[in-house]
C-alpha cells in the first residue's frame, strides 16, 4: 500500500470545516458579547444604532421637545445645524466602513492574491487596467502598482490624450516603464483635414499632445522613468520638434525599438540623436511627412549610425529622399540587418544592390522592400534577382520590387518599364519555392505628369486598391509561416480599439 497520507473521516470533517467560513452565532446577537469595556461614546452609539427604523416618529416627537425646551431662536437653530453636522458625520463613517468592507470582501471571494492580480493586470492593455481600477477599491490598490503601467499604449483614432495623461501613466509606472506608445493613428494633419475650420481646432484645444509630452521621461531627482525604456512609437504628434524628441531620446539609453510616423522631424537629426543616445537600438522605423523632399541625411550621419548602434536587425525609412551612397553604407553597415523597408523613397537608382548579399554585407536580410521607389531601376532589380539565383540572399523569405508606376529604365527614369524581369521571376519561383517575391505593376502606361507620382507613401494603401484591377501582379508561392511581424505592405497596421479618453 503506498506510503501517501491517509485521514480518517473524522479529520476530513475537521478539514471541511476549518475552510468554511464562519457565520454569525445567535450568541453573538447578544448586545452585551458585542462590545466589551467599551468606553461612554462606543455606549451611546451602540444604544442609539439599536433604535428600529420605526422610530423614526419618536425621534421627530423627540427633537421637537428638545428644541421648544430652547428659550431663544439662536439656541434653537444651533441644536439643528449640531443634528445635521452630526448626521453627516455618521453617514460619511458608515460609508467609509461599507467601502473597507466591501473591499474586504472582494479581496476575500477574488481568487488571486494581490500579487498575482497585479502580475494579470501587468498583461493588459492600458484601457482595461484603466476599466478594472474603477470596478472596486481592491482592483484599484491593484492597479496601482507600477508593473501594471510598464507598457503604456495612448495610441487613439483622435486628438483625446493631452500632456496630464501621459504624465500620469509615465509617473505611476516609475521605474517599470518598458514601452510606451502615444499619437494619432490614421489621421490626416489638421491642416491638410478636409473641412477644416477654427471651431474644430478649438475643440481639440486641451486634447493635443504638445512639444512636451516626452518631458516626463527626463529624469527629475534621481527619478528616471525613460531609463529602461524600452519600445517608443510616436504616431502623428504635429507639435513635437527636433529639440524635444532630442531630449526625449537622451532620457532613453536602453531603447530598442523606436517607431516614428507624421512628426515634423529631420531624419538626419534624429538619426543623429538615435546614434549619441541609444546605442543598444535594434529596431527603427521612420516615415516621412515630406514624401520625398526631406534630404536632411548626410553620409557623415550615417556613418555615424552604423559605428555607434551595431545591433540594428531592422531599418525602416520610408518615403525619404536617399542616394545610393548613403543607402550603401547603411545596409552593408549593419552586419546584423535582417529587415530593410525603403518603401516610397527617392533618387536611389538601386546600385546599392551591387554585391549585397555576401560577405559585404546584408547576407543575413530576410525581407527586402523597395515597393513604389520612384528611381528604382528595371536592371537593378534584374541584377538583384540574378543574385538571388546565384545563390546569395540564402536567408531572403520576401523581397518586394512593386511599383505603381512602373520601374525606371536604366536610361531615362521617365520612361518606365511596366513588365519588367518576368524571365527572371520565374526562374527565382522554381529555384527558391520559400521566397516570396512581390512584383506588381500596373497594366497600362501612365503619363508621368499624372499627380498619383508624387503622392504621399502613407495613403499607398488607397492608390493600391485603385490600381488592383489593372494590375499585372506576380507572386511566388511559399510555403513557410509567420513571415515577419513588422512588415507591412501598405501603411501602419489598422486602428487600434482604445479609443476611451474624452
Amino acid at each position: 500500500m503506498d506510503g501517501g497520507l491517509h485521514l480518517s473521516r473524522g479529520e476530513v470533517s475537521g478539514t471541511k470545516s476549518k475552510i468554511k467560513r464562519t457565520c454569525c452565532n445567535s450568541s453573538l446577537l447578544d448586545s452585551s458579547n458585542r462590545i466589551q469595556n467599551a468606553n461612554p461614546l462606543d455606549a451611546l452609539l451602540e444604544s442609539f444604532l439599536n433604535f428600529s427604523d420605526s422610530s423614526a416618529i419618536a425621534f421627530d416627537l423627540s427633537f421637537e421637545r428638545i428644541i421648544e425646551s430652547r428659550i431663544c431662536d439662536f439656541e434653537k437653530d444651533d441644536v439643528i445645524q449640531r443634528a445635521i453636522r452630526l448626521g453627516s458625520t455618521l453617514t460619511q463613517v458608515a460609508r467609509r466602513s461599507d467601502v473597507k468592507r466591501a473591499s474586504k470582501h472582494n479581496a476575500d471571494v477574488w481568487a488571486l492574491p494581490a500579487d498575482l492580480t497585479v502580475k494579470v493586470f501587468s498583461m493588459l492593455d492600458t484601457q482595461s487596467v484603466c476599466y478594472a481600477s474603477a470596478a472596486c477599491s481592491f482592483f484599484q490598490k491593484c492597479a496601482a502598482d507600477p508593473l501594471c503601467y510598464s507598457n503604456i499604449d495612448l495610441i487613439t483614432t483622435g486628438p483625446k490624450v493631452n500632456n496630464l495623461i501621459v504624465s500620469t501613466m509615465i509617473q505611476r509606472a516609475g521605474k517599470s516603464l518598458r514601452s510606451l506608445k502615444l499619437g494619432v493613428r490614421h489621421c490626416l494633419p489638421l491642416s491638410l483635414s478636409s473641412g477644416f475650420s477654427w471651431n474644430d481646432k478649438r475643440s481639440r484645444q486641451g486634447k493635443e499632445l504638445s512639444r512636451s509630452c516626452l518631458a516626463p521621461l527626463i529624469g527629475v531627482d534621481g527619478h528616471d522613468p525613460g531609463a529602461r525604456l524600452r519600445r517608443l512609437h510616436l504616431y502623428n504628434i504635429e507639435r513635437m520638434d527636433n529639440v524635444a524628441l532630442d531630449a526625449a531620446l537622451s532620457a532613453c539609453p536602453s531603447l530598442l525599438d523606436l517607431e516614428i510616423v507624421g512628426i515634423l522631424v529631420e531624419l538626419s537629426h534624429t538619426l543623429q540623436s538615435v546614434s549619441n543616445s541609444c546605442h543598444l537600438i535594434e529596431r527603427l522605423h521612420f516615415v516621412s511627412t515630406k514624401t520625398g523632399r526631406d534630404d536632411s541625411l548626410k553620409l557623415p550621419a550615417c556613418v555615424d549610425l552604423v559605428k555607434n548602434c551595431p545591433n540594428m536587425t531592422s531599418l525602416g525609412l520610408r518615403g525619404f529622399k536617399l542616394h545610393d551612397c548613403k543607402v550603401r553604407v547603411l545596409v552593408k553597415g549593419f552586419r546584423r540587418l535582417k529587415h530593410v523597408d525603403l518603401s516610397g523613397c527617392y533618387s536611389f537608382s538601386g546600385e546599392f544592390l551591387k554585391n549585397l548579399g555576401g560577405n559585404s554585407g546584408g547576407s543575413l536580410l530576410e525581407v527586402i522592400n523597395l515597393r513604389d521607389c520612384m528611381h528604382l531601376r528595371e536592371g537593378e532589380a534584374s541584377r538583384l534577382l540574378a543574385a538571388i539565383l546565384s545563390g546569395r540572399f540564402k536567408h531572403l523569405m520576401l523581397l518586394d520590387i512593386s511599383n505603381r508606376e512602373g520601374l525606371a529604365t536604366d536610361t531615362d527614369w521617365y520612361r518606365r518599364s511596366y513588365t519588367p524581369c518576368l524571365d527572371s521571376l520565374a526562374e527565382v519561383q522554381n529555384s527558391r519555392p520559400n521566397l516570396v517575391v512581390v512584383a506588381e505593376f500596373p497594366a497600362e502606361e501612365r503619363s508621368m505628369d499624372d499627380p498619383m507620382v508624387f503622392s504621399d507613401t502613407s495613403n499607398s494603401d488607397v492608390s493600391s486598391e485603385t490600381s488592383s484591377a489593372s494590375t499585372s501582379s506576380f507572386h511566388s508561392n511559399y510555403s513557410g509561416s509567420d513571415l515577419v511581424e513588422d512588415y507591412d505592405l501598405n501603411a501602419i497596421p489598422g486602428d487600434n480599439p482604445f479609443d476611451y479618453w474624452v
